[in-house]
């Protein structure tokens, strides 16, 4: 058996040694992203590892066909850049990793928070110029907040755990509840009332597709005045301008952005030596009112290492019996 691994970072790759050394199995690590060209490069091997941001362009799928390779295993969660009808046009399986640390992305979410609730990002810039004074940089106590966990997936239910052991209050809502949570009484029976009731709103959803936001000007409307937004999921459920806006002019208090709606060719770039055509993303990033960072919620030793051995172990699972527990289901 011999695989290939594509888009493989710096940091994952002792991970993928040290795996292929364990399982004798070949891996060849690739640090281009894999497209159209790239593809050919898998001529001999059984299975094609992957993970990138950009789109999965149709005609790679076309290609592995060519090539007798039916099988590719991403090293992320997110399936949403992958053409489905491709896959199965050409008999392609697909698996993913679908819990690679729920902890990391919920601690996160919360220290993201705090960092907001105590100004930090103001009193550091402070500090940084030797400006010592407190005031108007007083701070609010999570434990006085309600806080609204929209998901309760893995990473919500985690969450959930942490902002309760900090006292403060906890709502939820999922299309599907969780029989623990349930037990709590934690779930309200509509994400508008829990927009509505929250001082704060995680969001721990999948995307619902470009142009189908949770935040925007609507739904912020409804919302409590100087409430919170955090969101560590998918960039596109907020509008980002809507929120900043919102932010601006006193409604809400601010926001924790660690994704973006616009953040692919951004974010995991260095750019300091270019001009930043972004002028949007550029005025939340001076706010003081806004914690953002380009996309590192789930960035962890932990959550590397899973990553980029639960994506290997899913495709020798697949070439093997024909089937992973990771499997996605294409007819979904």
């Amino acid at each position: 058996m011999k695989l290939i691994d594509f888009g493989v970072r710096e940091d994952e790759k002792k991970y993928i040694q040290e795996w292929s050394q364990d399982n004798k199995i070949e891996v060849k690590i690739v640090s281009e992203l894999l497209t159209p060209e790239t593809v050919q490069w898998a001529k001999g091997y059984d299975g094609i590892v992957a993970y990138q941001q950009l789109p999965y362009d149709e005609k790679i799928f076309d290609t592995m066909n060519e090539l007798g390779i039916h099988v590719i295993s991403l090293r992320n969660v997110g399936v949403d850049n992958v053409p489905i009808e491709a896959l199965k046009k050409n008999d392609i399986r697909l698996t993913n990793v679908p819990s690679y640390s729920p902890e990391a992305i919920a601690e996160y979410s919360v220290a993201g928070l705090m960092a907001l609730l105590r100004n930090l990002k103001h009193m550091i810039r402070k500090v940084d110029k030797h400006d010592f004074n407190w005031a108007p940089d007083i701070g609010r106590e999570l434990n006085e907040l309600t806080v609204g966990v929209a998901g309760t997936g893995r990473i919500g239910r985690a969450a959930i755990k942490i902002y309760q052991g900090f006292g403060a209050k906890v709502i939820a809502f999922d299309k599907f509840h969780n029989p623990e949570i349930e037990k709590e009484g934690l779930y309200v029976d509509s994400l508008d009332i829990l927009l509505k009731q929250s001082d704060v709103v995680t969001l721990h959803i999948p995307s619902l597709g470009k142009g189908h936001s949770v935040i925007n000007a609507e739904t912020i409307s409804e919302m409590k005045d100087d409430a919170i937004v955090v969101n560590t999921a998918r960039g596109d459920l907020i509008n980002t301008k809507d929120l900043y806006d919102a932010v601006a002019n006193g409604k809400l208090y601010g926001a924790v952005m660690d994704v973006y709606e616009n953040e692919v060719g951004i974010f995991n770039t260095d750019l300091s030596n270019q001009e930043f055509s972004d002028q949007l993303l550029d005025k939340v990033i001076k706010s003081p009112r806004f914690i953002l960072t380009p996309h590192i919620a789930f960035y962890t030793t932990k959550a590397v290492k899973n990553m980029a051995t639960i994506s290997l172990n899913s495709m020798v699972d697949e070439l093997k019996t024909g089937k992973s527990e990771n499997e996605i289901d294409l007819d979904k």
